[in-house]
């Protein structure tokens, strides 16, 4: 009965997996909530404390002049108007900036920290987002697809000598660990170096941004203090469509690659047990099966 096999598949698939997934969530607000709160409300006393001394300095305000210049300052930083520094600060909306906007809409990471304010910057944007997101989604899609297609001699490996399978084997490797440097390790540290942050800070920035999270806690070529090159921002933009691209091509690549390990190790296992077979023993050969 269908019936019956929508109640079986709910049963056994759906909702085992459906409980796993909330428990993942109550697990991790757990740890967020041990990890955070605590210094969440060390943070929030500090700031009051800090709000008080800051009245007793200056007694000709009061606290409710001081609430209101404080609002002021959320609503600028709402806009993306840094409230560090002075009028002078680089704008939010030159060319490279905005580019760098473009990219983190289609890519969904949406930091948070700067968004259109205007009536028809806001329309433009949910449009923009709605051609946006399904383009970039295909684009990645496709150029995962098409350098998995130009590895399909993989799937065929078997045909092919051992010293090839390990070279294609260590192909993959080292695409791979060349691609982790290049998306994840040395960008981290030219972030890190120009935004003084650490290299802790500089990799959980480049996690989060190509994880399309986007907290938003740290932004690259905010700081008004620094001076940035005109193309600081287009650049990074630039990297973070290379580095999805690259982990969509990890995805693509990753499963094949650990399948095309295990599968050389049993190769070769194969062939120490039979090197170190009795001298007397009549030879036989023997074909594992590489392929799937």
């Amino acid at each position: 009965m269908p019936r019956a096999g929508v109640c079986s598949c709910w049963g056994g698939q759906v909702l085992p997996l459906l409980l796993a997934y909330i428990c993942y969530l109550l697990l991790g607000a757990t740890i967020f909530q041990l990890l955070e709160k605590q210094a969440e409300a060390q943070s929030r006393d500090q700031f009051q404390l800090e709000k008080l001394r800051f009245l007793e300095n200056y007694t000709c305000l009061d606290q409710q002049a001081l609430e209101q210049f404080v609002q002021v300052i959320l609503e600028a930083w709402v806009k993306g108007v840094n409230p560090k520094g002075n009028s002078t600060n680089p704008s939010n909306w030159d060319f490279g900036s905005s580019f760098f906007f473009a990219g983190t809409v289609v890519t969904t990471i949406g930091y948070g920290n700067l968004a259109p304010s205007t009536e028809a910057g806001q329309v433009f944007c949910v449009f923009y987002a709605l051609m946006g997101i399904p383009l970039n989604v295909l684009f990645l899609n496709h150029l995962g697809t098409g350098l998995r297609a130009h590895l399909t001699t993989l799937d065929r490996w078997e045909d092919h000598p051992r010293h090839s399978q390990l070279l294609q084997v260590l192909g993959l490797a080292l695409f791979l660990i060349l691609g982790t440097l290049v998306i994840l390790i040395f960008p981290p540290m030219f972030f890190s170096h120009v935004e003084g942050w650490s290299f802790r800070e500089g990799f959980y920035f480049a996690f989060i941004t190509l994880s399309t999270i986007g907290f938003g806690d740290y932004v690259v070529g905010t700081d008004p203090s620094k001076h940035y090159i005109a193309v600081y921002r287009s650049l990074a933009a630039i990297w973070i469509l290379l580095g999805l691209a690259w982990l969509a091509v990890v995805l693509s690549l990753g499963s094949l690659l650990l399948h095309r390990c295990s599968r050389l190790w049993q190769l070769i296992r194969g062939l120490d047990l039979k090197d170190g077979a009795a001298p007397d023993s009549e030879p036989r050969s023997q074909k594992i099966p590489i392929s799937a």
